[in-house]
């Protein structure tokens, strides 16, 4: 272990740099453990029946929420690891939409008594691909068989570049609460060569106009590692949006996975940043956002302190889930579109990608789910270990055993393997309790991998950590 402050590689981290100690570290291939188990391990499965008796298991007074994935886009962004396809003829995104609404009717009919929905998302691709008058009747369907609740968040991910004023206008009628915007980045240099072009001021424009529509909470998406990148202009794309005073930023590393996105290959590898420069790249963004008054909370967002994000974050509720980060606590989520995930009581499930196959399953009254996983408590356990770790940088991992019904040692090895971590100053072990210094907190994903009974050591599977 170090012996005083000017020993420990993570405060190094202050000056921009990435400490040498930790380069292997942010090399990895790692999850996101947006789950857990993570969707790799999950298993085929035929028909519907186990996901009905899943969700006949749903508590009266349970809430809900639902996951929409639209896999359409209006342009491809070669960036994209998104489950998607371009469109130009709207009669394929027309007859995506029938059987939606159709799928729709079969969770609602198939799902126990329950409280209400508290969370709508709609994600994709891009769910402004669809029409104005879809989305608008897409939504009011969704809150009337689902039984939104009042004071739900009803959430959407847009392309600025793409978004209509009437699209904006069905949004706000239909009453969306808060709207996700995918600016990326706003250099130029580095928009021509990803295939994502968009000025300032449409966003700008997009943004204040939401606002006017009533949907007052406002995300931003930025990356880095993209190619043209620099600790310069990721900064000033951080500030930049910052001056629109977004509720929400979140800055994700790309990954470059050609090999299972081809649309990547337009990307020159030898275009990318590398190791150093992806992680300065995140420290300017990060200094720009915190001296703009946003909070960092996790490994990626980071939000202004009214935020119910923040407030859930300060309050030790902060939850990760598919959607990344989210203060919504409903214990199930039903996935909706093809590929879509959800949450069971008893596990996860999740549609068929092929939009084709879902759509065979919908016409034939079947739930399109093709792959599942059932939970066991040990799974629960080291999902709750590695949540906690992803959300509060620290965890109690004997409190959480006892508290679900196993020895405090159950976990033992898994600490053992954390502790080796401590030298590299990535975290500290004291007794069982595992905290991660605030200077090490782009590498939370490291530590929770001690936690990841199934990892897949199977390189390039997953995204690098940094």
């Amino acid at each position: 272990m170090p012996h005083n402050d000017h020993d420990r590689p993570g405060l190094a981290t202050l000056s921009g740099g990435l400490p040498p100690a930790w380069r292997s570290h942010a090399a990895r291939s790692l999850p996101r453990y947006t789950s857990y188990p993570t969707a790799v391990a999950f298993a085929p499965v035929e028909g519907d029946a186990q996901v009905r008796s899943w969700l006949s298991s749903i508590g009266a007074e349970q809430t809900i929420s639902a996951y929409v994935h639209v896999p359409f886009c209006r342009r491809l962004c070669w960036y994209c690891g998104c489950h998607t396809s371009v469109v130009h003829d709207y009669d394929r995104v027309g007859a995506f939409f029938e059987t939606l609404i159709r799928e729709v009717d079969l969770w609602a009919s198939a799902a126990g008594p329950h409280a209400g929905a508290a969370h709508l998302h709609f994600g994709g691709g891009s769910p402004n691909a669809l029409s104005p008058e879809h989305f608008h009747t897409l939504v009011r369907h969704m809150a009337d068989r689902f039984s939104l609740r009042p004071g739900a968040e009803v959430a959407v991910e847009l392309d600025p570049g793409m978004l209509s004023d009437a699209f904006i206008d069905a949004a706000g009628a239909a009453g969306v609460t808060r709207a996700s915007l995918g600016v990326q980045t706003f250099d130029g240099d580095t928009q021509a060569r990803v295939n994502r072009i968009q000025s300032f001021d449409r966003v700008a424009t997009a943004t204040h106009r939401l606002r006017q529509m009533g949907v007052d909470a406002i995300n931003f998406d930025l990356m880095y590692g993209l190619p043209g990148q620099t600790p310069e202009n990721v900064a000033a794309s951080a500030s930049a949006a910052a001056s629109l005073r977004p509720d929400r930023v979140a800055v994700f590393g790309y990954a470059h996975v050609p090999w299972m996105k081809k649309h990547q290959v337009m990307i020159r590898e030898g275009e990318l940043p590398d190791g150093d420069e992806r992680w300065a790249q995140a420290e300017a963004a990060d200094s720009v956002l915190r001296a703009e008054g946003y909070l960092r909370i996790g490994l990626d967002h980071y939000a202004l302190p009214g935020d119910p994000l923040a407030r859930a974050a300060a309050a030790g509720t902060l939850r990760r889930n598919f959607q990344g980060y989210t203060d919504d606590p409903a214990p199930v989520l039903v996935p909706i579109g093809p590929s879509s995930i959800g949450r069971l009581a008893a596990g996860f499930v999740q549609n068929a990608a092929a939009t084709d196959v879902w759509s065979r399953a919908v016409e034939a009254g079947r739930l399109p789910v093709a792959r599942s996983l059932r939970v066991s408590a040990e799974d629960d356990l080291r999902a709750g270990v590695i949540e906690r770790l992803m959300c509060d940088l620290s965890v109690d991992v004997g409190a959480e055993c006892v508290s679900r019904g196993f020895e405090p040692t159950a976990l033992d090895d898994s600490i053992a393997a954390a502790s080796a971590l401590q030298v590299d100053g990535l975290c500290r072990v004291e007794g069982r309790t595992v905290t991660i210094p605030a200077e090490a907190f782009r590498l939370m994903r490291v530590v929770a991998a001690c936690f990841d009974a199934g990892l897949l050591t199977v390189e390039r599977r997953h995204a690098r950590a940094v």
